[in-house]
């Protein structure tokens, strides 16, 4: 039995203001997203963690099949009318929020698609709320996503597809998929991100950090 709500990703909306992107807030159900943060893996430093670096629970291991699975990203790119199925795909996850983090940026051009699936108990702050902007401009913004447990948020990396959240530090939980066609790039980039993250190890290591 599938864990993740294709049928409430085929019904979400597409918006397309200022950039396609659309909302499952029921992706998961409250139980399975409890399940998923008790096997998420320990991450005690900000930034993005390639998956391989870690070591999730079996549970958590699932979801992550079914996120990268053909169903999900025949869903996903039917509804943003891109061929997804068979491209290669960079999964990162995130544990934490550092105060920097959240800044305006649009995703890099060898990234088809981006979906944010969030794994976080609730969220009741101001901060760490993911908006979706028309401009590099915090405030001017058409929607404003809370990173509450089991939402999926989705969109295409287009040159102005713009987004940020205000400051926030704490646990803020998330996995990250991003659909690539530029295998060179996906190579740098999960290099790049298997470095940091053991420079990140080795802080602990010596009590850095």
């Amino acid at each position: 039995m599938s864990i993740v709500n294709i049928a409430a990703l085929n019904e979400a909306k597409l918006e397309t203001d200022p950039f396609p992107h659309f909302c499952v807030p029921n992706f998961l159900s409250k139980e399975d997203v409890a399940k998923a943060i008790s096997d998420f893996p320990q991450i005690e430093h900000g930034g993005l963690f390639p998956v391989e670096t870690l070591t999730p629970g079996s549970f958590f291991t699932k979801i992550i099949g079914e996120v990268t699975g053909p169903e999900v990203a025949e869903a996903v790119g039917r509804k943003l009318g891109l061929t997804l199925t068979g491209m290669d795909t960079m999964l990162t996850i995130r544990g934490r929020a550092r105060a920097k983090d959240g800044q305006i940026h649009t995703d890099a051009t060898f990234k088809k698609a981006t979906l944010l699936l969030y794994l976080n108990e609730g969220w009741s702050h101001a901060g760490g709320r993911l908006r979706v902007l028309r401009s590099n401009n915090m405030d001017d913004y058409t929607a404003e996503v809370a990173p509450e447990g089991g939402t999926l948020f989705g969109f295409q990396c287009t040159d102005n597809a713009w987004h940020g959240h205000l400051p926030y530090e704490g646990v803020r939980r998330y996995i990250m998929c991003n659909f690539v066609e530029d295998k060179a790039m996906l190579k740098r980039e999960l290099a790049r991100h298997r470095m940091s993250a053991r420079l990140k190890s080795l802080g602990r290591m010596v009590g850095i950090g």
